[in-house]
């Protein structure tokens, strides 16, 4: 009988578009192992690509050739990950923003939600926002006693923006940031408003920036990964994917879950909030999103260890991904004897798998 999930070694972290070009300029089990082991499927593709790209490049000098070579690596990349199925492919759905001169500036931002003024920061890739290219947009929700500046400058615990990618004008996987302020420090969601503002603060920015409505993500911690989770009730239809850190049900849930929508969660199993209404709010999505439930031991406590679960048997689109570590509530978790945490990458790695 297939089994119903694999477990990934935590050993090993997701490789990054660096790696996988290496190996691929490398050739076949190049030095990164886990690319040679996860990614050899894709040497045919590769060659397709590349194959196409040659063809279409004009005779021109040898240097301009090799620049111009190099250039398409990107595109022969992530047309191989998406031929395979490594990445989630949904054609891009341009926002009303697109096209046009931009009056959203990077900063402070405010709006009236509910006869309340509330504010957002803002974030577009660094060296040049493109008018043309339709970005993901994710949002950073901070904790309790947290607030937007926290999130962005990577204050009281946090990485910048949870340590997902700072990107430059010339990467082809890109996103725009935001971080909205809660009222009173936290996200309490009295009568839906802060889902409200959210859904406000997504109408301004796809209005005005070029968005793909396709990507909108949210990531948070404590309060705010409870946040995430009540976008993921009320907004699936919107959103993507939600990644909710050691979460539960503080901003509630106006409706029971009914639209599927992919989810990652982490959770600590010592001295964390109560990691039975974490594992409700999992199982869920699980059921869902049509994935095959298994259940499964976490880390001992003291182990300094983390368990990585990706359900199988999902409906097509729609994975749920699972941590559980030995450790308390935080929003960057390591194993023991490493310096960094890999919230931030296996975050990053569940949202850039849809494009």
């Amino acid at each position: 009988m297939k089994p119903a999930l694999r477990e990934e070694p935590v050993s090993a972290s997701a490789p990054n578009e660096a790696e996988i070009e290496q190996s691929i300029l490398l050739g076949p089990c190049a030095p990164v192992g886990l690319i040679c082991g996860q990614y050899k499927n894709l040497a045919g593709i590769v060659q397709l690509e590349k194959k196409k790209t040659e063809h279409a490049t004009p005779t021109t000098s040898s240097s301009t050739l090799k620049r111009k070579k190099m250039a398409s690596w990107k595109h022969i990349l992530f047309a191989a990950l998406a031929a395979s199925g490594a990445i989630l492919v949904n054609a891009a759905k341009p926002s009303p923003g697109c096209g046009k001169v931009r009056a959203l500036a990077d900063g402070n931002h405010t709006l009236t939600v509910n006869s309340k003024s509330r504010w957002f920061l803002l974030k577009t890739p660094e060296g040049g926002y493109n008018n043309t290219h339709p970005y993901r947009l994710i949002f950073t929700l901070h904790a309790m006693g947290g607030n937007s500046t926290m999130v962005a400058n990577g204050e009281g615990g946090y990485l910048p923006w949870y340590g997902l990618p700072a990107f430059t004008s010339k990467d082809a996987l890109s996103a725009i940031y935001v971080a909205p302020n809660g009222l009173d420090r936290g996200w309490a969601n009295r009568g839906g408003e802060d889902v409200a503002l959210i859904g406000e603060i997504a109408r301004s920015v796809k209005a005005d920036l070029c968005v793909d409505e396709n990507l909108m993500f949210s990531v948070g911690f404590s309060y705010g990964a409870s946040m995430s989770y009540a976008l993921a009730c009320s907004m699936a239809k919107d959103f993507r994917a939600v990644a909710v850190q050691s979460g539960g049900n503080m901003s509630g849930c106006a409706i029971t879950p009914s639209t599927p929508i992919a989810l990652y969660g982490q959770h600590g199993v010592d001295n964390d909030l109560n990691i039975t209404t974490a594992r409700v709010i999992r199982d869920q999505f699980v059921k869902l999103n049509g994935c095959t439930s298994q259940a499964k031991p976490p880390p001992a406590v003291g182990s300094g260890t983390h368990t990585k679960t990706v359900y199988e048997g999902c409906r097509e689109g729609f994975p749920v991904t699972w941590i559980e570590y030995d450790g308390g509530h935080t929003p960057q978790p390591r194993d023991k004897g490493q310096n960094m945490t890999y919230a931030a990458t296996e975050t990053w790695s569940f949202f850039s798998q849809f494009t």
